[in-house]
């Protein structure tokens, strides 16, 4: 039985190891840097790395590396290892602090959105002492930024901690005016991970799934998640052994791994993990999908990411669970038990409506990718249009507010569960709306626009900027009040009627919200060019850059890199689907035609007379099918070319938009009429039915 305590965070140098094994002053110094953000000392930093480096090796670690977040998405890593060769042909093992704060890997590889010349590739990593190193596999892993040689982020984590620091300046501006003098405040975020699992070998034999992540073909099984009898059901036993398996391994990089069960669509789960400090929630994440994919290796599976795997089924999203707390352990977005009379609450909730209604268009942004395109307002996830979910209670208090007119809470607080075996429960003061992008949920927001695969870095720098800059606002204003509570109550009026038309808590997923939310003016950027093409307005970069999070230059890089990875990312689709089309579909619909025009000629030749209808009727429906399938392709592959051709970053990704995107569709409509009909030994690639039912 595994002894959880003792496993947790055991191939991690935290807190614990530190003070264990750091002289007593080494320690009092660095609690400075990681409490208080002073700066590390070199001599404090060669101590720090001799006993990290002592207990990696303990942990089986031959070498260490910078482990930063580039502007990939994903996790990047560089390995030295500890070995120093003597005169005497030996070698020992060190490791000093130079080496632990600095590196420098070459940054011309990365996107840089041009900033960067590719002779140009001095580029540096620096520790970030608020996110703890840990051991993988024979590596000692150490949380890092990454810049450039002239000072710019190339990374998602420096303007991430760029953008709590905002927040926590501001958020203390306002909780001095009640009268509390706090040393710090930090978001927090729990995400939750949905993903699909599936059979290694199956997968490895789609050439879609490999290349792109999904499936770009795939007819509809007779069977899907109609029946509603995948979510929380019973786990499969070869699951179990992997989220068994997963779980172990998370929590060894003290990963706070919580809840584990299957989702809606067939071969569907989630994890949610307790919230953490963004930062470090932002570091774990990443980890979190890195292990994800490896554990399901090691189980003849493989982990999807991809926002939308399989079409006709739901795709997975990350739930983005978002607060504020303070140093003291007081959570900002807590109501109490009377949300109305609690102006500090309220003001803060007012804050975060002003900044999501203000930057309906950044917080949407933050979530773009061509994956996720696909899975937002289908349906299954929220629209692409941002509103705030209060629920009925606080949606009741600000509209009390708006209106000038005193609030009157409900006079029943329990309801029954309508058996007598059951007590009465206490109703929370707020239900869940699953179809709301930025839904409040008792003492957090849900952010739930986020794609499965998305680094949740963009989105929580974007949070905490937003909100940075609406709770500036309020304290520049305050602080000038001669009259604080006249003031905060003019204040919280005024900024809930200005933003009252982001508050909804209906349906998302009705046709009627679309007109509803065009009559209030609120944004419907349906996908990522559509989003992108807001980025560089003059509200956003003044925001950013005042906010100190973004440079404008580095503003314009992202620009460039969101749009290019977006037109890469088609493209690779487009020619995964054309030579689909040319290597797999139509020979095997060619071999197929042959085989059933053997057996009628053979039928005719033995039965003389013989109709053979149903046969022929086959042959002639796959050679219409088979005849429009080739020619689609050529189609696509001719606005393929001419997309790529379209001009600059903006024009080719809506050329995708508005020209190579139909025509995918196009085409995979006649591919998927075409893959029912064929005979079970003649199908070119494992269908839906085997990918989703067979794990």
């Amino acid at each position: 039985m595994t002894n959880v305590p003792e496993l947790f965070g055991s191939m991690v140098f935290n807190q614990k190891v530190m003070k264990d094994r750091l002289p007593k002053e080494t320690f009092k110094a660095l609690k400075k840097t990681l409490d208080g953000g002073e700066p590390l000392q070199l001599d404090v930093a060669n101590v720090v790395a001799h006993a990290m480096k002592e207990w990696a090796i303990e942990k089986g670690a031959t070498h260490y590396t910078h482990w930063f977040q580039p502007l990939t998405g994903v996790t990047a890593e560089k390995h030295d290892s500890f070995i120093n060769p003597q005169d005497d042909g030996t070698v020992i093992m060190s490791f000093s602090g130079k080496e632990l704060v600095k590196g420098e890997p070459d940054a011309s590889s990365f996107p840089s959105g041009g900033h960067r010349a590719t002779f140009e590739a001095r580029g540096y990593t620096v520790w970030d002492p608020t996110s703890y190193p840990f051991v993988k596999e024979h590596t000692l892993c150490i949380p890092t930024a990454f810049c450039s040689y002239t000072g710019e982020a190339l990374d998602k984590k420096t303007p991430l901690l760029r953008s709590m620091e905002a927040l926590d300046k501001q958020a203390k501006r306002i909780l001095k005016l009640f009268g509390k003098d706090v040393k710090h405040v930090a978001t927090t975020v729990g995400p939750e991970q949905e993903y699909f699992i599936v059979d290694h070998a199956l997968y490895s034999q789609r050439k879609d799934l490999r290349m792109t992540g999904r499936t770009l073909f795939g007819a509809k099984p007779s069977k899907g998640q109609e029946m509603d009898d995948q979510y929380f059901a019973a786990l499969n036993p070869r699951i179990v052994t992997y989220m068994e398996d997963l779980n172990e391994t998370l929590w060894k990089y003290g990963i706070l791994s919580k809840t584990e069960h299957n989702e809606v669509a067939p071969a569907q789960h989630e994890m949610a993990p307790i919230f953490s400090t963004t930062n470090l929630s932002v570091d774990q994440n990443q980890l979190t999908m890195e292990v994800m994919k490896k554990v399901a290796k090691r189980h003849g599976l493989e982990c999807l990411l991809h926002e939308k795997p399989f079409a006709g089924v739901n795709g997975s999203g990350k739930h983005n669970n978002w607060s504020m707390s303070t140093d003291a352990g007081e959570n900002l977005l807590e109501p109490g038990n009377t949300p109305e009379s609690n102006a500090q609450f309220l003001l803060f909730l007012t804050a975060i409506l002003k900044a999501v209604d203000e930057n309906q268009d950044l917080l949407r942004i933050s979530v773009a990718s061509a994956g996720n395109d696909h899975r937002l307002g289908a349906n299954e996830a929220p629209p692409a249009i941002i509103s705030v979910y209060l629920g009925d209670e606080l949606y009741k208090v600000l509209e009390a507010i708006k209106d000038g007119k005193p609030y009157s809470p409900d006079k029943t607080d329990k309801m029954t569960i309508g058996a007598s075996v059951l007590p009465p429960i206490p109703k929370d003061s707020t239900d869940r709306n699953r179809t709301s992008p930025f839904a409040f949920t008792g003492n957090k927001f849900e952010f739930r626009s986020c794609g499965s695969s998305l680094s949740i870095a963009g989105p929580n720098t974007t949070l905490d900027a937003i909100v940075a800059y609406a709770l500036k606002a309020f304290a520049d204003e305050l602080e000038k009040a001669g009259d604080f509570e006249a003031a905060l109550n003019a204040l919280i009026e005024r900024e809930v009627k200005a933003h009252w038309r982001i508050v909804f808590n209906g349906n998302g997923y009705d046709e009627s919200w679309l007109s509803e939310a065009a009559k209030r003016g609120l944004l419907n950027l349906k996908t990522e060019p559509d989003a992108v093409a807001h980025y560089l307005d003059e509200k956003n970069v003044r925001l950013f850059t005042e906010m100190g999070v973004y440079t404008k230059a580095e503003m314009e890089s992202h620009y460039e890199i969101k749009l290019e990875k977006y037109a890469q990312v088609l493209n690779i689709e487009v020619q995964t689907m054309l030579e689909m089309i040319s290597k797999d579909i139509l020979p095997a619909a060619y071999k197929y035609i042959g085989a059933v025009s053997k057996t009628v000629i053979d039928l005719k030749s033995v039965v003389p007379g013989a109709k053979a209808a149903g046969e022929t009727a086959l042959l002639s429906r796959l050679d219409v099918l088979s005849d429009s399938l080739a020619k689609k392709a050529d189609e696509l592959s001719s606005k393929h070319l001419a997309a790529k051709d379209a001009g600059d970053v903006m024009k080719v990704a809506r050329a995708y938009v508005d020209s190579v995107l139909p025509a995918m569709a196009e085409v995979r409509a006649v591919a998927d009429e075409i893959e029912p009909l064929l005979g079970e030994e003649f199908k070119p690639y494992p269908s839906y039915e085997d990918l989703l039912f067979r794990v």
